[in-house]
């Protein structure tokens, strides 16, 4: 099954790469609200089912691929694929 993750800064965190595209697109003429950087990361999961995969990712998530104190998670499971 693959699941991606989608992993980016919590409201309220400090985010100067985001700062910097920010100011970057402002100064090519785009008007930006905020810009925010996050990261994605794409996995095959071997799982019985889409709740066991969920439950396996949300743990890679809290163990590695998130710090849950400064940056938030969201997952994506296509079913079918893998």
């Amino acid at each position: 099954m693959r699941a991606t993750v989608l992993v980016r800064p919590k409201e309220g965190i400090l985010d100067p790469q985001g700062q910097a595209v920010e100011s970057s697109l402002r100064q090519l003429g785009f008007a930006v609200d905020e810009a925010r950087i996050g990261r994605v990361v794409d996995l095959e999961v071997e799982a019985a089912d889409a709740s066991t995969a969920r439950a396996q990712v949300e743990r890679m998530c809290e163990q590695l691929l998130a710090n849950p104190l400064i940056e938030s998670y969201e997952i994506e499971l296509l079913e079918g694929a893998g």
